[in-house]
């Protein structure tokens, strides 16, 4: 007795299905570290004594802030991003994500360029 289940749509993409699920999850790393780099670069700045100039502080915050809005707006568009592919490798209708790939390279330079001013201020 060899039954065998019914095959789904997903089962006749299966591979596309798990390349997105890895790069789903790459994303969600990728997330995790721009929150654990705010958190970081916070956590640095007030427990070190010698780091009291107002400039530094905001900048701290600042990019403290800016990490893990980054972090929690791509753990949030890469869950979309990921549902929609899904449907659309099913439905032979795949689209490369180009635009959030843009914002979010956009975003990661303003951050770095933060990043470069705060060190800036901190070595004066």
């Amino acid at each position: 007795m060899d039954s065998q289940k019914p095959k789904t749509i997903d089962s006749k993409y299966i591979q596309q299905h798990l390349a997105n699920e890895r790069t789903y999850l790459a994303w969600i790393r990728t997330a995790l570290a721009f929150i654990g780099i705010g958190f970081l670069v916070s956590n640095y700045h007030f427990t070190t004594p010698s780091l009291t100039r107002e400039i530094s502080v905001v900048f701290a915050k600042g990019i403290g802030f800016a990490s893990v809005c980054l972090g929690i707006a791509t753990i949030i568009f890469s869950t979309s991003i990921y549902f929609a592919k899904g449907t659309a490798i099913n439905n032979g209708t795949y689209k490369q994500s180009k635009l959030f790939v843009l914002l979010l390279s956009i975003l990661l330079t303003l951050l770095v360029i933060f990043f470069g001013v705060y060190f800036l201020f901190l070595l004066n």
